[in-house]
This record gives C-alpha cells, sequence and structure tokens, in this order.
C-alpha cells in the first residue's frame, strides 16, 4: 500500500516502543502524525572507535587509491568514515577518492548517505542482506582486486569478507564506528515489563543490536522469559531482511516489514498498512 493511501490516524490508540537511536526523534514524529503513542526506549548508541588510529591509517590507504571497491553495508559507515576522515584532515581527499571508487552497496541506507555526499552506489544489492551482497560479487571478477570492506560493531560473520577473499581478492575491512550502551538497564527492563503485561501493541526494531541489547539486560537480569513471553504476544515490527533475520534466530517472526524499501517511510506505511487492516 502506497503512503497516499494511509489515511492520517490510522495508528490512533495504538501503543507503539521503539528502540531506535540515531533517527529516533523522526521516526517517532512519523508515527505520532499518525495517531500513535509512542514508548521510546533508545537501547544503543553509536560512538567513534575508542581507539580511532586503525581507521585512520585505513583512511589513509584508501586515499592512496589502495583499493578498486569499497563494500558500504550500512549508512552509519559511510557518515562515520566521513567524520573521521574530517577530523584527521583529510576529508576533501576522503571524498574524491571515494567518487573514483567502485562502491558497493549493502542497502538503501549506503546508498542514501553516499547520495547526500553527492555520489551515487555503482552496484547495489538486490537484497540488503550480506547474503545479497555475496551474490552480486559472486557476478564479477574480483581476482586481484582491493576491496574496502566497511563492516559494523559486533559482526561475527566473517562470511563476506572470507568470499571475497576466496574469490582471488584482497580484502581490506574497516570498522569506523562502535556501539555504546545508552538506556539505562533499568529503562529496557521496564520496556520488557510493558511488553510482558500487554501494555505495547507493536514493538519497532531498526537495527540488529538493537534486539542484541534486549537480549542481554534480559539475560543479565533473569528475565529471558517475561521477554520472550512479551514479544510473542506483541506485533513486532521490523525495517528489513537483516532485522528480519536477527529475529527468527530468535524464534520470532517478524510480523510487519516494508517491502522492497528498507527505511523509516516505507516503515511507518507497513506498519500504518498493517493496523488499518
Amino acid at each position: 500500500m502506497s503512503d497516499d493511501n494511509i489515511a492520517s490516524g490510522s495508528l490512533k490508540g495504538r501503543r507503539i516502543a521503539l528502540l531506535e537511536t540515531r533517527e529516533a526523534d523522526r521516526l517517532a514524529a512519523m508515527l505520532r502524525e499518525e495517531g500513535a503513542e509512542v514508548i521510546a526506549c533508545p537501547a544503543v548508541a553509536i560512538t567513534d572507535p575508542a581507539d580511532p588510529a586503525p581507521v585512520i591509517a585505513w583512511l589513509h590507504r584508501f586515499i592512496a587509491g589502495s583499493f578498486n571497491d569499497l563494500v558500504l553495508l550500512t549508512g552509519e559507515g559511510v557518515y562515520r568514515l566521513r567524520g573521521l576522515a574530517g577530523s584527521a584532515g583529510v576529508e576533501p581527499a576522503f571524498l574524491a577518492a571515494l567518487g573514483q571508487t567502485r562502491t558497493i552497496s549493502r542497502g538503501p541506507k549506503p546508498a542514501r548517505a553516499l547520495r547526500a555526499l553527492g555520489l551515487q552506489p555503482q552496484l547495489r544489492a538486490e537484497q540488503p542482506t550480506t547474503d545479497g551482497v555475496i551474490a552480486l560479487l559472486a557476478g564479477l571478477d574480483l581476482q586481484g582486486r582491493r576491496v574496502g570492506v566497511q563492516l559494523y560493531p559486533g559482526a561475527t560473520d566473517n562470511r563476506l569478507v572470507e568470499f571475497i577473499a576466496a574469490a582471488g581478492a584482497i580484502p581490506a575491512p574497516v570498522t569506523p564506528y562502535a556501539y555504546a550502551s545508552q538506556a539505562a538497564d533499568a529503562a529496557i527492563l521496564a520496556l520488557i515489563e510493558q511488553l510482558a503485561t500487554s501494555v505495547i501493541d507493536i514493538v519497532v526494531f531498526t537495527s540488529a543490536p538493537q534486539l542484541r541489547r534486549l537480549f542481554d539486560v534480559a539475560q543479565a537480569h533473569d528475565a529471558i522469559d517475561r521477554l520472550l513471553g512479551g514479544l510473542q504476544q506483541t506485533t513486532i515490527a521490523a525495517i528489513g531482511p537483516v532485522v528480519a533475520e536477527a529475529l527468527q534466530r530468535r524464534g520470532l517472526t517478524a510480523a510487519i516489514m516494508p517491502q522492497g524499501a528498507y527505511f523509516m517511510k516505507p516503515l511507518v506505511s507497513a506498519i500504518g498498512a498493517a493496523m488499518d487492516r
């Protein structure tokens, strides 16, 4: 259903929990415009790496023309690389090198971040997942190419880097940001209790680390059963396939997910359409 077909106020009376941090105000405002009562509990904060030296060294290699390709997994990665280049006094050189490198985007967020810099991703995965990127790369000749790979904090899936190496390329991974706990355990425990007592109608996940943080706090406070029980009786919305897969690994299903465009506005539209039936 298109945005035009979603009646204003389609979420009136619905209580929606958000764990979003970076674009929390924007997402909350969009939901409130549809009449929702928003319960915000930011789960994680995004910070620069505690030790930026490895990222700065990577940036200097990138600027020197060391890479043929750059795989971008997240929009935040693009923003952070630019920010760290700025703090190192090499932002113009970084942007120039970025414009001369074949960029490969996992999904809409890195593509949108590139467009904000006046650039276009030269290649974009059909499915915005690691498997989607691997499928795209499988159709390319990577032999002897030097491939930068922007990773995200806590990534334990090494298949992408391993695939690039197995394809005869030289991978150069970089993780340009870190996650720091923002919400106090008490706030997350309060949300878990609201989920368990059916106070929440919809819980929205916009990143896999939000889910991980929720379960980490529940585990630390012996509240896993309360959390699982609450999530199983609450409508879950996921921004895209990466989050949906993270939910599946926990035995949970996203009842709501936008189709084909995985960012804020389609997510709100999908929630409104599902609740307006």
